[in-house]
């Protein structure tokens, strides 16, 4: 089974979510999640349904930079907890509607 979309960018989110949780707590368990964040997006740009979308491309590469930007860099973007929260959140959120639909019909 394929996830879509949705579901990939909720599931980065989650470990987001996850390493800001932990970032002033435990570096080790921040470092892990950030990592997989990483990862699950490498995998998505990867995945060749995206491939034929220069626009949804462009939008995970630069999700990709934003987070590494705000996550291990300098935040150039000045980016928020909050605003990677938002725009993560929304994916989740869609994905979970769309879960609800297809399961009552």
């Amino acid at each position: 089974m394929q996830l879509s979309l949705c579901e990939q960018l909720g599931n980065v989110g989650s470990e987001v979510s996850r390493a800001l949780r932990w970032k002033s707590r435990d570096l080790r368990i921040a470092t892990g999640a950030i990592h997989r964040a990483l990862e699950l997006i490498d995998l998505t740009l990867a995945d060749p349904r995206y491939q034929v979308s220069v626009a949804r491309l462009r939008e995970l590469a630069r999700t990709r930079e934003v987070l590494v930007d705000f996550l291990l860099g300098s935040n150039e973007y000045r980016s928020t907890a909050e605003s990677l929260s938002r725009y993560f959140d929304a994916y989740a959120m869609a994905a979970a509607l769309a879960r609800e639909r297809s399961s009552r019909g």
